[in-house]
């Protein structure tokens, strides 16, 4: 990392922020670099080449996956269910990858184990099934680029931590130093696994995204994982959209994280209405390190420094806010205590890390840490709570001292889950007319698979490796709801991608693990609004059983695209096909989240006006049953069901209802939501879908530009 940045990812960002305007992986922790070139694909010539961006495991113990009950054994953990991704390759030596336990290839499957670099077909076995790597257009706007390595085999380890968090096999004895050890898996442990590796070191291109998108679907993947995107492209122009719209044609459910430009609205990239859209929570796991006071006395906080803990008690010293790196130099080998003033955490830990000082204690509110915990030198950050039981220390002893413990993993945390600062807001500025993002999934401090020979840690200027390492990011959240919905796909191999996305929008939890609602860190800890965690979070065992669903078809989203006003030849780029019919345009489709816009410009905001939403349900249940509707107020709006009781008599039924918000042509709140929730009388089933009225905007990139 070049000196001029206080921490690793400030030095990512400034890296992203130059290097990539558009094309971005969604990780917190991955430094990925892209160049843009020319598509080379016919079928897409109207589309723009543009570069790419990259954005476990207790988290499926949180997510209550058992083998007692629930999604894994009903789904028989995925078996038989083919999950592709397109990332950076993968590492195929990791025991994540053993087929120990696993069915047979399905007949279906038309895929390839592909040769290169480092890799030969005979890595692949029963789990790791599929290996192909794109880079054509990459190298036709490159004739002189040199591919490291030219394979599917994963150099920067993205691709190996996502796809052994959606499908990896048991692992037992995994951690990260010690932190969050136990048995890792992914969410679907026997569904198989198929690589396209179109993110290179060297770049990431469009025309190779689509081009690896296409492949999978040919080669017959059940689902697909894809946490990257494009910001600030229309519909038309965004590789994700056209390829997942074939996917979507095929019966291929579609996996995308939402990005990590939080805490703003309107920075979402995949909003696109065919394919899920995920954000990122923490989980109940914290990690922590302990100083031993000479005393016998002790403070606990976060950290993950991967070095060892040592018994030696060293003199400790307060030195306040820490800003000074010439006086930090001065105090030699003693553990200095800082405390965060005015935000500074950033500059502290940087003059403490560079001061060849023997350990950093922190005091901060900031609750906000991920970004520094994984540090190179012996750090933890306490809360100032715990900052005052240590400086009263320090002021009672003439010669404090202090050891430093780390490698602590605490369980059932709370609160958990909470939305994460970073993970980026809707609405979507490519299509704002569908809420997103569609569900939070666990994002924060995963555990998972990674490359062998690619440090994850540097202390005492010395890399450290390890099989598994813990990464951050919506790029983390999208696996795991892929393999989620591998289970379902599984339990119900004829429900569409739609019927799935429903099933997981509609059960999702709204409350966390002390029963209030969802929190959202880049909010102050207010409740999280849809645009920040779309329905909620993510329940697979609820999933299985959603008692009504929200389905659409191919109709429905060309009926969409006809509304927005798209050329044909726009159009056309989406779907690859010239016949069209654009008879019955509608935005609204068939969704179960509702967006409404109050933002009118002009000399009448006061006036009322009444947005309706026409939805069409489908009971799923055994025998008749009856649901009732209930609205949670949103503030400054009236919302309406019309009818507010549906009786179906029969599995297969659709009935349909109108939700209507009345409220000001321009509304005062940026945010207002509430939630539609269909009960079901005398049973068990809850089915709701978040509501939204906003004052944010409702253009579109296509609009704007």
């Amino acid at each position: 990392m070049p000196k001029a940045f206080a921490d690793h990812h400030s030095w990512y960002l400034a890296t992203v922020n130059s290097a990539l305007s558009k094309f971005r992986p969604n990780t917190t922790t991955t430094s990925f670099f892209c160049l843009s070139s020319k598509l080379i694909y016919s079928y897409i010539s109207s589309v723009k080449d543009l570069p790419v961006k990259p954005d476990t495991t207790h988290s499926s113990q949180f997510l209550g996956l058992s083998s007692k009950s629930g999604a894994w054994p009903v789904a028989d953990y995925g078996k038989d269910v083919i999950i592709g991704l397109v990332d950076t390759g993968v590492w195929p030596e990791s025991e994540s990858y053993s087929d120990d336990g696993m069915s047979e290839i399905p007949p279906r499957w038309k895929g390839e184990c592909e040769s290169g670099t480092q890799f030969n077909s005979s890595l692949c076995n029963k789990k790791l099934i599929g290996a192909r790597f794109f880079n054509k257009g990459l190298i036709a706007q490159n004739p002189n680029l040199t591919i490291s390595v030219n394979s599917t085999r994963d150099t920067d380890g993205h691709g190996t931590h996502t796809s052994s968090t959606a499908a990896g096999n048991y692992v037992p004895g995994a951690s990260y130093f010690g932190y969050a050890p136990g048995t890792a898996s992914g969410m679907a442990p026997k569904a198989h696994v198929a690589m396209y590796k179109a993110l290179w070191e060297e770049g990431a291109l469009s025309s190779d995204i689509i081009a690896a998108i296409e492949q999978a679907i040919i080669d017959g993947v059940d689902v697909l994982s894809l946490s990257f995107g494009l910001d600030g492209v229309a519909l038309y122009e965004d590789p994700v959209a056209i390829a997942t719209f074939s996917a979507l044609e095929k019966g291929v459910f579609v996996s995308t994280s939402a990005g990590n430009e939080g805490p703003f609205f309107g920075t979402l990239h995949n909003g696109i209405p065919w394919v899920l859209t995920v954000a990122a929570a923490t989980i109940d796991r914290d990690f922590e390190g302990t100083a031993h006071f000479g005393n016998g006395g002790s403070v606990t906080g976060s950290t993950l420094f991967p070095g060892n803990s040592s018994s030696t008690q060293f003199p400790i010293v307060f030195l306040d806010a820490c800003g000074s790196l010439k006086k930090l130099k001065q105090v030699g080998k003693k553990i200095v205590v800082c405390q965060d003033r005015n935000d500074s955490l950033g500059v502290q830990v940087y003059n403490v890390n560079n001061a060849n000082v023997s350990g950093g204690l922190f005091i901060t509110n900031n609750t906000d840490l991920e970004l520094f915990l994984q540090s190179s030198f012996p750090t933890i950050f306490l809360s100032p709570k715990e900052g005052e039981a240590i400086k009263d220390y320090i002021n009672s002893n003439s010669q404090p001292t202090a050891s430093l413990e780390f490698q602590k993993t605490l369980l059932g945390a709370k609160p958990a889950p909470v939305t994460t600062s970073y993970t980026s807001r809707g609405p979507s500025p490519s299509f704002p007319f569908t809420l997103k993002p569609d569900i939070l999934a666990p994002g924060s401090l995963i555990l998972a698979a990674w490359p062998q020979n690619n440090a994850v840690a540097v202390v005492n200027k010395k890399d450290l490796f390890s099989n598994f390492n813990l990464l951050s990011g919506t790029s983390m959240a999208c696996p795991h709801a892929a393999g989620l919905a591998g289970l379902l796909k599984a339990a119900y191999p004829k429900w569409s991608p739609a019927a799935i996305r429903s099933a997981m929008m509609t059960t999702t939890d709204t409350l966390d693990n002390t029963l209030s609602p969802i929190k959202d860190i880049g909010d102050g800890y207010q409740p999280a609004s849809p645009l920040a965690m779309g329905a909620g979070h993510v329940n697979p065992n609820k999933a299985l059983d959603p008692g009504l669903i929200y389905d659409a078809d191919i109709k429905d989203y060309i009926n969409l695209l006809c509304a927005l006003n798209y050329t044909n030849k726009q159009i056309q780029t989406i779907t690859k096909s010239a016949s069209n019919n654009c008879s019955t345009p509608s935005l609204d489709l068939n969704y179960p989240s509702f967006i409404a816009f109050f933002n009118a410009n002009d000399s009448k905001p006061d006036v009322q006006t009444t947005q309706e939403f026409r939805r069409t349900v489908t009971y799923i249940g055994k025998g008749q049953s009856t649901y009732v509707a209930s609205v949670t107020p949103l503030k400054g709006f009236e919302v309406g069901v019309v009818p507010n009781t549906l009786k179906f008599k029969k599995e297969g039924e659709k009935l349909s209802f109108v939700l209507s918000i009345k409220g000001p042509r321009r509304t005062k709140e940026t945010v207002a939501f509430g939630y539609l929730t269909w009960a079901e009388s005398g049973g068990k089933h809850v089915v709701r879908s978040p509501v939204v009225a906003t004052n944010l905007s409702s253009d579109t990139v296509s609009q704007q530009s």
